[in-house]
């Protein structure tokens, strides 16, 4: 008889569980179960749950009625911040790296030694890591870094990826989460969105004309009428039931390719969004949004069916901002993330700020707003630490900074703090507003954004211009050179890749070597 991949997955799981059962009840009552519900592409403003101090147009056009449930069982954060685009931000939360200290700097290529950055006149490339993250010393143009799963699973969780991964290129070991500290993996791999979204295409497995974007695992759906987002969410409901029947911690990261394009409807909603009034590409991105919505509903509803939802944590987060341009591959936007400037690929707001929530029970107080800063790579050490593993080795320096103390106080405040973005890459061939080769600092209220381009240097203060319409550096010359400062020095300790300038073979200047213009 012959066993599909993912029937296979489901018979070594069960055989390991035998040996892992006894071991596993040591942990039972000890450590809390923990998921991540990462949504890919999906902008501040996609949620019909407000993370500004106001609700707006673009929040009534969307229903995710379980992102509000969230919301009111544990902490909203509206200054949650990820990187301008998929891989860095993927790369920075497992390891607790910032982007400009790993060096994956854009995303990743699922073919192995190839860039994913466009040509351009100007500047000739960055030296940045392209293939991605490795576990293992030695890979070209990778990070070698110790992944918080991993640690995870040392210490007794039961640790499952669902969904998109795209942390590193075909042919590396990075590409597979089985490397990266999980025990199961269903549908992750090398790529970076789905060739399809629908069952009857077999999510882009027809002989003939599966591509590096098939996305694997999934056999059983084939044919039916089973969306992707659905098939995910079965898939990662079942992976629960071994762990909680025998009393072991897991750890979840539920990765859905929702909602990148290809954009394509989930049937389930896609009807009522048209009947709106909404233009046929808005409805198939709110009906994306929609089904997205409904899987976080579905895990929440099994967790309580199953008796272990006080004992479960989960985290809401998105990769990067919502798309609103004309993406790389062509196609027409069909969002937007006003009142955010720009989005994904920017470090504008628009790029880099995202909805997250965190249900903590016992711990962190229900229907609660948290406004200090936070960033990717502080889910490092904010999972370990609610894990309770406080003694553990990386082969990397982690930047991250536990959330732990935000989540009992939600008035927790750290203005000194600073963030960094660093994007010395070309990510799309055309330079929208904000897009390609620049770099950003936020502390406190001010934010600084370096263009390579031509050394100038915008700074807003968030507080009073949420959509960086206002641009204070001419009038605040002290505070620029207080940023451009602080930014140079991180961009130097980290070793951070810079493009060179043709004209001269030298990198581009760093912040504080460039004037205002």
């Amino acid at each position: 008889m012959k066993l599909s991949r993912l029937k296979l997955q489901r018979f070594l799981l069960n055989f390991s569980l035998i040996f892992v059962s006894i071991s596993s009840s040591v942990y039972a009552q000890k450590k809390p179960n923990i998921i991540v519900f990462l949504v890919d592409d999906m902008g501040w403003q996609d949620t019909s749950l407000p993370f500004w101090t106001e609700k707006t147009p673009l929040n009534a056009r969307y229903h995710t009625p379980n992102m509000e449930r969230l919301a009111k069982d544990g902490v909203k954060f509206t200054n949650a911040y990820a990187t301008p685009v998929c891989t860095p931000s993927r790369v920075s939360m497992i390891t607790g790296m910032n982007a400009a200290h790993h060096k994956v700097t854009n995303w990743t290529s699922p073919q192995y030694h190839v860039s994913s950055d466009n040509a351009d006149e100007q500047f000739a490339p960055a030296s940045w890591n392209y293939t991605g993250l490795s576990p293992k010393a030695g890979i070209p143009n990778t990070i070698h870094a110790t992944s918080y799963p991993q640690l995870l699973k040392d210490a007794g969780y039961f640790t499952i990826h669902v969904g998109k991964a795209h942390w590193a290129s075909v042919g590396t070991p990075g590409a597979s989460p089985y490397n990266l500290g999980f025990i199961l993996n269903i549908a992750g791999h090398a790529a970076g969105h789905p060739q399809s979204y629908f069952a009857q295409d077999y999510y882009g497995n027809k002989p003939g004309k599966s591509t590096m974007q098939s996305v694997p695992d999934l056999e059983e759906y084939y044919g039916s009428d089973t969306f992707l987002t659905e098939a995910l969410t079965l898939e990662a409901i079942k992976t629960l039931e071994a762990p909680i029947k025998n009393k072991q911690p897991f750890y979840l990261n539920l990765a859905h390719y929702a909602v990148h394009d290809p954009l394509q409807a989930d049937p389930r909603f896609y009807q009522k969004y048209i009947d709106q009034g909404l233009d046929p590409q808005e409805a198939k991105y709110a009906a994306l949004l929609e089904g997205m919505d409904k899987s976080l509903g579905d895990v929440m509803d099994y967790l309580k069916a199953k008796q272990v939802d006080q004992n479960t944590i989960i985290i809401f987060m998105s990769d990067n901002g919502g798309l609103s341009m004309t993406p790389p591959r062509g196609g027409v936007a069909h969002t937007q993330n006003l009142p955010l400037k720009a989005g994904k690929g920017s470090v504008n707001e628009g790029g880099i700020r995202e909805p997250m929530i965190v249900k903590w029970p016992g711990v962190a107080k229900p229907a609660t707003t948290a406004s200090q800063y936070v960033i990717i790579e502080d889910f490092f050490p904010t999972v370990l630490e609610m894990a309770g593993i406080k003694h553990y080795k990386t082969v990397q320096h982690v930047d991250g900074k536990s959330m732990v103390p935000i989540l009992k106080n939600v008035n927790y405040t750290d203005n000194q703090r600073s963030l960094y973005w660093h994007t010395p890459n070309k990510w799309t061939s055309k330079d929208g507003p904000g897009i390609n080769y620049k770099s950003a600092i936020r502390k406190g209220d001010w934010k600084l954004i370096y263009n390579m381009r031509d050394g100038s240097k915008d700074l807003y203060d968030l507080k009073a211009d949420i959509g960086e319409l206002e641009n204070k550096a001419a009038e605040n010359p002290e505070k620029v050179e207080e940023l451009s400062a602080l930014l140079a020095a991180q961009l130097k300790k980290w070793d951070a890749p810079m493009p060179i300038v043709k004209s001269t073979g030298k990198p581009v200047p760093m912040p504080d070597q460039a004037g205002i213009k």
